[in-house]
C-alpha cells in the first residue's frame, strides 16, 4: 500500500504499520527530523500538509490526516481567560479536508481524518475511539480495548506519555511544548487497528480486480 501520513508529528498512529510505503508530511523541521530517525524507511517531506493533500491525494491508496486540534479542543475552551488564552476561531481546515476527501477520493482510496473531541457538536458526524474522533470512507470498529485513557491526567505527564508511546519526547528541541506533542499522538494500537481494517479492504479490492481480469 502507498500511504500518505499527514501532520505526521512523531508517528504515533504509524508506529505498528508494516508492509507499506509511507510518505509523511510534517511542517515542523525538528519533528520531521525525529520522525525520519524513528522511521528511516519512510519518505519524509517538510511541507504544509493541507496543501500537500490537495496536490497529491490521488497518488495514494490510504490517507491518514491529523490536522491541528488546539482550536477545537475542550481543554483550550475551558481555559479561556487563563494563562493568556482568549477565544479564537476554530480552524475549519479540519472540515475542509473531510469534505474534500469525501467527494474527491476514489472508491479504491481509503482515508481517515482524526481529531480531538471538540467543545462543540461536530459539524460532521464522526466515530469516537479513545478520546479522538475519526471520519472515514469505510466502516470502523472499536478495538477490544484502548490503552490511553487516564495516561494524560496528573503530574509528570511527559514521562508517562514517553513510556506509553515507547518514545523519549525530550529528544525534541523545537519550539512547541513537549506536553502538547506527547498528548496529541494517537495510541499506536488504535492506529494499527484502523490501518489493518483499511489494508483488509485494500487486499479484498485487489483480489476482486484480479479475479475480474
Amino acid at each position: 500500500m502507498e500511504v500518505l501520513n499527514l501532520y505526521a508529528c512523531l508517528g504515533g498512529n504509524r508506529y505498528l504499520w508494516d508492509n507499506c510505503e509511507v510518505t509523511a508530511v510534517e511542517l515542523d523541521p525538528e519533528l520531521a527530523k525525529l520522525y525520519q530517525e524513528r522511521f528511516p524507511n519512510d519518505k519524509v517531506i517538510v511541507a504544509d500538509a493541507h496543501q500537500y493533500l490537495l496536490d497529491h491525494y490521488q497518488e495514494f491508496d490510504f490517507i491518514w490526516s491529523s490536522p491541528p486540534c488546539p482550536t477545537h479542543s475542550r481543554a483550550r475552551f475551558w481555559g479561556h481567560g487563563r494563562n493568556g488564552k482568549f477565544p479564537i476561531y476554530p480552524d475549519l481546515k479540519l472540515y475542509q479536508e473531510i469534505i474534500f476527501l469525501k467527494h474527491h477520493a476514489t472508491d479504491n482510496q481509503k482515508w481517515i481524518v482524526e481529531n480531538v473531541i471538540p467543545y462543540y457538536e461536530p459539524l460532521i458526524p464522526a466515530q469516537e475511539i479513545d478520546r479522538h474522533l475519526y471520519w472515514s470512507n469505510f466502516r470502523l470498529t472499536k478495538p477490544k480495548q484502548t490503552r490511553k485513557a487516564g495516561v494524560c491526567q496528573g503530574m509528570d505527564e511527559v514521562n508517562r506519555l514517553s513510556e506509553f508511546h515507547d518514545y523519549d519526547f525530550r529528544k525534541y528541541n523545537g519550539e512547541q511544548p513537549l506536553a502538547k506533542i506527547a498528548r496529541n499522538l494517537v495510541d499506536y494500537e488504535v492506529g494499527k487497528h484502523i490501518f489493518d481494517i483499511a489494508r483488509g479492504i485494500y487486499k479484498a479490492n485487489n483480489a476482486n480486480q484480479t479475479e475480474l481480469f
